[in-house]
């Protein structure tokens, strides 16, 4: 009997350990409402203007980035793109296509790592930034964590260097880089989409085929609804100007 107890006890310690290193592992934080009240962190907006941010990670990509900027030309809507900085020095060009037709460019770091520590993710998001500036002359101050993945620690050392962090809705990952089928993307957006949101797309990483089709029916019909597309700093200033209105 004694036996068997000891054992028990064994297995709860192990599992207590392996449950404490998983908690880390996918790192565990203060939590949504500290970051949103503290104004770190933004997944979206309270609002009753009908305004949505549709945001692409992982370009820019020569030919989808661009295919993706037509539609967006087409329509008058403006985006915000969460750039990867070795992405960026090699299409320089679509980056300066970005920025003249009036998008927003962001920060999505240099080498797209998936585990980094504090020190390099920093001089990931510098790297990047560096690259569009020089391209641009326009220095980002929103960053997108790899994976939408983050600790306390990495909060608040990007906090400290002036950088807000942007995620997004959740109900509105529209899993494009699965390739789960143009309609699939449309209809996540379309069945979800509230005023305020955050929409996720990609527009490198790999074949976004699927995502420049469903851009050319998701964007036509939302603008049918009543909705303006807005970059997320102007998503941000909306949030701000309702705050400042309370205050008064």
């Amino acid at each position: 009997m004694k036996k068997c107890l000891f054992l028990l006890s064994v297995c709860l310690l192990t599992i207590s350990f392996y449950y404490v290193k998983a908690g880390a592992a996918t790192y565990e934080n203060k939590g949504r409402k500290y970051y949103e009240e503290a104004g770190q962190i933004v997944w979206e907006i309270k609002t009753d203007e009908k305004i949505v941010a549709l945001t692409f990670d992982d370009g820019p990509h020569r030919k989808y980035t661009s295919q993706i900027l037509d539609v967006l030309d087409k329509y008058n809507a403006k985006a915000t793109f969460f750039i990867v900085g070795q992405n960026a020095e090699k299409n320089p060009e679509v980056i300066a296509r970005m920025y003249n037709e009036g998008h927003e460019l962001a920060n999505h770091t240099f080498s797209h790592p998936l585990r980094t520590n504090v020190s390099n993710l920093l001089k990931e998001i510098n790297q990047t930034n560096d690259t569009i500036q020089n391209i641009t002359g326009f220095k980002p101050t929103l960053f997108r964590p790899v994976e939408g993945q983050y600790s306390d620690a990495m909060i608040e050392a990007i906090a400290k260097e002036g950088y807000k962090v942007v995620m997004w809705s959740w109900h509105l990952d529209t899993l494009d880089w699965k390739s789960p089928g143009t309609n699939r993307i449309v209809d996540t957006v379309l069945n979800g989409v509230k005023e305020g949101n955050i929409v996720l797309f990609h527009d490198g990483g790999g074949n976004r085929h699927q995502t420049v089709k469903a851009m050319e029916k998701i964007i036509p019909e939302l603008e049918r609804q009543g909705y303006r597309f807005v970059t997320v700093s102007e998503l941000l200033q909306v949030q701000s100007n309702k705050g400042n209105s309370k205050n008064k």
